[in-house]
């Protein structure tokens, strides 16, 4: 059973009764800290943060350790809506999804290896395009080649009638 330091003394009421509900819920898991790590898609230092009461955990880190630890999920909801309201400002970390956004170097470097890549496969293209054929090989029909090879027999054909 873990040992749990006492949670901040400014914590809101509301807050405090979720983090001590998530501390139950992880209680019942029998799971570790980098064993609930393992499992969810989240942190152990953010688990730290959230059973600490140092952050209000996002709403789907709190269901899934109701959902590990076979908790009442509308109970739960309830608190972390009441929690929510009551959280001091600026405490709430993003959800694990959001990524942060690329510097403005790491744009500027992939939008130049887009383009490197795009114009190498067009050098090849062109290359393949552009190489002599070998003696034996049929020669590859080019686009204007059909209507003028078109063209050509219908006019000797015009030309050849009596």
């Amino acid at each position: 059973m873990t040992r749990w330091q006492p949670l901040p003394a400014a914590l809101p009421g509301e807050a405090r009764h979720l983090v001590e509900h998530l501390r139950v819920l992880k209680g019942r898991t029998g799971l570790s800290l980098a064993e609930l790590a393992r499992r969810t898609a989240y942190s152990k230092s953010s688990w730290q943060r959230y059973l600490s009461g140092d952050r209000l955990p996002p709403r789907d880190a709190a269901q899934v350790l109701c959902r590990l630890g076979g908790g009442d999920r509308t109970r739960l909801l309830a608190l972390w809506e009441l929690a929510e309201q009551a959280w001091p400002q600026g405490a709430a970390e993003p959800p694990a999804e959001a990524a942060p956004e690329p510097a403005a170097g790491q744009r500027r470097w992939r939008t130049a290896a887009l383009a490197a890549s795009a114009l190498a496969a067009l050098l090849a293209a062109g290359l393949l395009w552009a190489l002599p054929r070998r003696a034996g090989d049929r020669p590859a029909a080019r686009p204007g080649d059909a209507l003028s090879r078109v063209g050509r027999s219908t006019r000797s054909a015009r030309t050849r009638c009596p």
